[in-house]
């Protein structure tokens, strides 16, 4: 995610010309560094409940497997009218359950099929089905609602939720970090993911974007149409996205380094003539971070370009979201480099958030190197020379308390400096194949920061706790690791 960085301004942080293409980063990139491969591991399940950061946000007592999202949305008056599928496994047994649902009216709720009683408690829509469920049971809640979205303001001040565009001539759903309670009941939190199919239907002349593959595109009598699209992989709500307007749209295929072929869709809002020459590098893109990371996780790629003024990039599943004048190319590396880190292998509480976007910046300064830019050595050396009394070092990127420093500088500059730093101590090679193995082992998986210490300490056969603790932990700048 492209926040504007709190804690004032860093140097070394502005974003370079992206110019001269030339071989990326070395060795690596061309093929000629072997890379010892880990063998896979079962990837280890989320667990659901309350987040650290947002104890309100995500619910116990089961585990979605299944959201099917039925939307119809007219943009002239803003009104949405929606029915929610949930399906999940009870994990425990259950006379009530809660999903996170945000403004909107509930006007019925059925579990298994049986009228259910609800109620509602601030963001929880509180749910008591006819009969229990029993622990290990399979069950579907149907959610009928509607009414006029609501645009959710975060802890920073950002807008996230339903936010309509510029124009008028529709909205984009964005989720980071709990806004997707806005338009879908659900269990609003990273570390349940889940399968997700979206239905949108909307006025003809209008078109209807959202995650994965277009299934099918239908007319409802004789004015409206419907757009249907689905995800195969795993999602966190969180990084579902919908965007409804006017766009110019692009397809094109990319060859995965082990063979397949990658969807791209791109979607530019026609209304205010935004930019698609930074998307349209997306195969580039794509091929230098295979190279770094592994096989792209998906099966589809692409971007959505729009007006809604909400001032940050996003990098909802195969489609991130950029502002209405285009992205740079940079940010275009950053928001593909969360599907791997971030969208494929997911956090479990937002406390580690900085294995996202320490990784996805860090994705920047390799791109950065490997095309006449500053390398990460030297991205390293002209951050660490910022004063000890800069905002980059604290609060430190683990340890903050208040939810507005989610997407403070210290999370995303902090956490590529500690990857850098980690590149160093281990040795490149190793560095590598920490990457690639934490992208492999936990694909479409839910992660802790602990795993990523524990691998890096097998993969290098060195004890690093002090290191990450001095890095992550500590809210000064870090000397003596």
């Amino acid at each position: 995610m492209r926040r504007v960085a709190s804690g004032g301004n860093v140097p070394g942080v502005t974003r370079l010309p992206f110019i001269r293409p030339v071989s990326v980063v070395g060795a690596l990139a061309a093929g000629a560094l072997a890379l010892t491969v880990l063998p896979a591991v079962a990837v280890d399940p989320g667990t659901t409940g309350a987040d650290t950061l947002f104890p309100t946000s995500g619910n116990s007592g089961y585990d979605v497997k299944r959201y099917d999202v039925d939307l119809d949305y007219t943009p002239a008056s803003n009104q949405l009218a929606a029915v929610t599928t949930v399906t999940a496994v009870a994990t425990k047994a259950l006379s009530s359950f809660h999903l996170d649902l945000e403004g909107l009216d509930v006007s019925d709720v059925e579990v298994g099929g049986q009228t259910a009683e609800f109620s509602r408690d601030g963001s929880e829509l509180i749910i008591a089905p006819a009969a229990a469920i029993a622990k290990g049971a399979t069950f579907r809640t149907v959610v009928t609602y509607g009414g006029t979205p609501s645009v959710h303001t975060d802890p920073d001040g950002s807008d996230e939720g339903w936010v309509p565009t510029s124009s008028g001539d529709g909205a984009v759903a964005l989720g980071e970090p709990v806004g997707t309670a806005a338009w879908i009941p659900s269990d609003n939190t990273p570390s349940d993911k889940a399968k997700l199919a979206v239905t949108i239907t909307v006025p003809n002349g209008t078109q209807a974007i959202s995650n994965g593959r277009l299934v099918s595109r239908t007319k409802v009598g004789d004015t409206r149409t419907r757009y249907a699209w689905r995800s195969d992989a795993p999602i966190s709500t969180y990084l579902a996205m919908v965007a409804i307007g006017r766009f110019s749209i692009t397809r094109d295929t990319y060859r995965s380094v082990d063979g397949r072929r990658i969807r791209i869709l791109n979607a530019v809002d026609t209304a205010n003539g935004g930019s698609s020459a930074a998307i349209d590098k997306l195969p580039a893109v794509l091929k230098a971070e295979e190279g770094w990371f592994g096989p792209y996780p998906f099966a589809d790629a692409g971007g959505v370009v729009d007006d809604a003024a909400v001032g940050y990039a996003l990098e909802t599943q195969t489609r991130p979201f950029y502002p209405t004048d285009g992205p740079s190319l940079g940010t275009v590396v950053h928001e593909t480099a969360h599907q791997w880190f971030g969208d494929s292998v997911s956090l479990t509480d937002w406390h580690d958030i900085w294995l996202n976007e320490g990784f996805a910046t860090y994705a920047e300064w390799l791109w950065s190197g490997s095309h006449g830019g500053l390398t990460p050595a030297q991205h390293f050396t002209r951050l660490y020379a910022t004063p000890a009394s800069s905002g980059l070092w604290s609060p430190a990127p683990r340890t903050f308390t208040d939810a507005a420093d989610l997407f403070g500088s210290p999370v995303y500059n902090r956490g590529a400096l500690t990857l850098q730093a980690l590149r160093e101590k281990i040795g490149t090679r190793d560095f590598f194949t920490v990457l690639r193995t934490w992208a492999r082992m936990h694909r479409h998986g839910n992660v802790r920061n602990a795993q990523f210490v524990k691998l890096a300490e097998k993969v290098s056969g060195r004890r690093l706790d002090r290191f990450f603790h001095v890095w992550l932990e500590v809210p000064r700048k870090p000397q003596g690791y």
